[in-house]
């Protein structure tokens, strides 16, 4: 599989006029090559010439972690007193124009490769490898299904109750639902947003030290990162909510709001559908319901080696939607110093209609106490 996802980049590097791409820290360098950089002052960089080997440049204590891929890469290993930067440069070739460069590649890295290539126009290696990362194969949407189920799992012990919340503080919660993402398979929680009643009118609230008490709602957004057969990690999120007790009917009629919103959106994110069409379709049904002032964020993001990542559903983004896209859609309202909802799902467009990988029920789960 990597030699097959090679051949795609070099293909890309092609037709874009790109003679040499530089990985470092970031999750291009995974994907492509199934190895994770440590965010060091040590640099790590694979570089792929368009033509001719490709070499993963790192420093030698870190030489033990990296699976050898020989198809894919050579190792070039360098020590305390030798200068990586050279080395990248001696690979990359005297013959290079036009170089990508990782987009989170540190930037003490970054700005000592400028100074040692001046005659080579640096690009976004996300030019380069994000409409390849963005359309998942058929190997790829799996692995995100199993992510997504095992996330299922964690909530669906939510909104049943077998994962008590009630009296608890946030940050304690938060750090259990760590624990079942582990447990149910992940290797890492990524997040694990837990936002009681004010708190929830956050989008990215911080679960904190809270008591979670009756009478209120709680919004969970939860995901983590689950390793593939290649050991390629790739991430479930998702997000429902709960009420503690019998919910008022102004927050009952605004979920109700919100959940028509994002089912629409669901339906219309086909195959050919522009991205911002998809933003736009639950937007004003938000909005003609009176809270359009409080759905303060696009509709949604791709998703895969991480977490965020293209195709974005948001206004302005003209870009149509192609078989193997997976995305979230989460359209939210949040109304300051008094509540906020949230419900997300993970979509991948597919030629026979959207594919949600969330399996969990997208109504408010009312908990009685």
């Amino acid at each position: 599989m990597f030699a097959q996802r090679l051949q795609r980049v070099r293909n890309q590097m092609e037709s874009q006029g790109v003679d040499v791409l530089l990985l470092s820290v970031g999750s291009d360098l995974p994907w492509l090559a199934g190895y994770e950089a440590m965010g060091l002052e040590r640099l790590t960089m694979l570089v792929v010439p368009q033509d001719g080997d490709a070499h993963l440049v790192i420093p030698g204590l870190e030489t033990a972690r990296v699976t050898p891929q020989p198809d894919i890469f050579d190792i070039v290993a360098w020590d305390e007193t030798e200068n990586p930067i050279q080395k990248v440069v001696d690979l990359a070739g005297p013959n290079v124009s036009t170089a990508a460069i990782g987009d989170h590649t540190l930037s003490m890295f970054t700005v000592r490769l400028l100074d040692a290539m001046p005659a080579v126009q640096f690009r976004n290696a996300s030019e380069v490898m994000s409409p390849l990362r963005s359309v998942k194969t058929a190997d790829e949407i799996e692995s995100l299904r199993k992510a997504a189920h095992a996330a299922d799992r964690v909530i669906g012990r939510i909104q049943s109750g077998e994962l008590a919340v009630l009296g608890r503080t946030e940050a304690d919660v938060s750090a259990e639902i760590g624990r079942q993402l582990v447990d149910e398979g992940h290797y890492k929680k990524n997040f694990a947003i837990v936002a009681s009643g004010p708190n929830a009118a956050s989008p990215h609230h911080h679960a904190d030290d809270t008591v979670i008490t009756a009478g209120q709602n709680v919004l969970f957004d939860i995901g983590g990162t689950m390793r593939d057969d290649l050991g390629v990690g790739y991430c479930s999120d998702i997000t429902r909510n709960i009420w503690l007790g019998q919910p008022p009917a102004e927050f009952t009629d605004m979920y109700a709001v919100l959940h028509q919103a994002q089912q629409t959106q669901v339906a219309a994110a086909v195959v050919g559908a522009s991205c911002e069409s998809v933003d736009r379709v639950g937007r004003k049904i938000i909005a003609d319901a009176g809270f359009g002032e409080y759905f303060v964020h696009r509709t949604g993001h791709g998703i895969g080696v991480e977490a965020h990542e293209h195709p974005y559903i948001v206004e302005g983004n003209a870009d149509v939607l192609t078989a193997g896209h997976a995305f979230s859609v989460e359209p939210g309202i949040y109304i300051p110093g008094k509540w906020g909802a949230r419900l997300e799902d993970i979509v991948v467009a597919t030629d026979d209609g959207p594919d949600v990988l969330a399996t969990s029920d997208h109504a408010l789960a009312v908990l009685q106490i």
